[in-house]
């Protein structure tokens, strides 16, 4: 019998790269981690993991059986969602995983509106940016991730996604800035501020200035858009924001721009089988209600 624990351990050690970082994620020491895959290869006969200087890699076999663990986990979120359904399990915790500008457009609001479709549910926030969400939900720290599509994102058989909304960006420049209209070819040779490589968001703006035909040249880095805006109205430089980001900012000192384009693609993940859990459900379908009332540029449809 293949314990299903030391699968989960399997997964933990192959998304992380390392004993020590996957030990870390099961809230475990390293010497277990290590008892654990050592078990797992006993069951299995083989060797499943290579040392390399201090990460580890999947041997061939190691892949086979990494496969197995997605397939034998998924179907156990699928078990237990059955059983919770079973038991009526319309009360209870879930955990979500957000960055702070989609807490603020639809997390919140979701909140509110389940306090009357599904008064059992207690919803927990965790901020957390675009590029970690999706980390916390496959270690099991989060149930529900809200995070944002990048270019190379590797498409993750543990995870069932639903589409949200997509969101344009908008060319925040120094109100002092010569006029450029919408054009980011003309930017080329300006400073840039933006979000820290890693984060989805940084990615998209790269890809629209190469888009244009250019590189931009990162100065200042932030991951906290009021902080990027503010170094914009000091002059500092120019950047590419998410147009909900500014929808509720004081905008002192700068002009704004709408720029054709770039888009933030934002979506809800469940890990896999999990999507019927009594729990995730209303959450997931409110999530879909709200989202559905924005309009490409931000707004809602209901007040207008």
């Amino acid at each position: 019998m293949i314990d299903t624990r030391r699968l989960r351990t399997l997964q933990a050690v192959a998304d992380h790269g390392t004993v020590t970082a996957a030990a870390a994620a099961l809230h475990l020491t390293p010497s277990a981690v290590s008892q654990q895959l050592a078990a797992l290869e006993h069951e299995v006969g083989h060797r499943l993991f290579i040392r390399d200087g201090r990460g580890v890699h999947l041997t061939a076999v190691g892949k086979i059986m990494l496969g197995h663990a997605d397939e034998v986990l998924a179907q156990l979120e699928r078990a237990r969602a059955e059983v919770a359904d079973y038991t009526a399990g319309a009360a209870g915790e879930v955990t979500v995983a957000c960055f702070a500008t989609a807490i603020s457009a639809v997390l919140a609001p979701a909140i509110t509106a389940l306090r009357a479709s599904a008064p059992g549910l207690q919803v927990r926030v965790r901020d957390a940016e675009g590029d970690q969400s999706l980390t916390m939900l496959l270690d099991s720290e989060a149930d529900v991730a809200i995070a944002v599509e990048y270019r190379g994102a590797p498409d993750d058989r543990r995870l069932s996604r639903v589409p949200l909304y997509a969101e344009p960006f908008d060319l925040v420049l120094p109100e002092t800035h010569p006029p450029t209209g919408t054009s980011l070819a003309a930017l080329a040779d300006e400073t840039w501020i933006g979000p820290y490589p890693g984060n989805p968001v940084h990615d998209v703006i790269a890809f629209a200035c190469e888009q244009a035909g250019f590189t931009p040249r990162f100065a200042h880095c932030s991951d906290d858009f009021r902080a990027v805006v503010a170094l914009v109205a000091a002059g500092a430089g120019v950047a590419l924001v998410p147009r909900l980001a500014l929808r509720d900012m004081a905008q002192p000192g700068v002009a704004i721009r709408h720029v054709p384009g770039p888009e933030r693609r934002v979506f809800a993940a469940v890990r896999r089988g999990a999507e019927s859990h009594p729990l995730l459900r209303p959450l997931l379908a409110t999530l879909r209600d709200l989202t559905t009332s924005f309009t490409p540029d931000g707004s809602d449809r209901s007040q207008g």
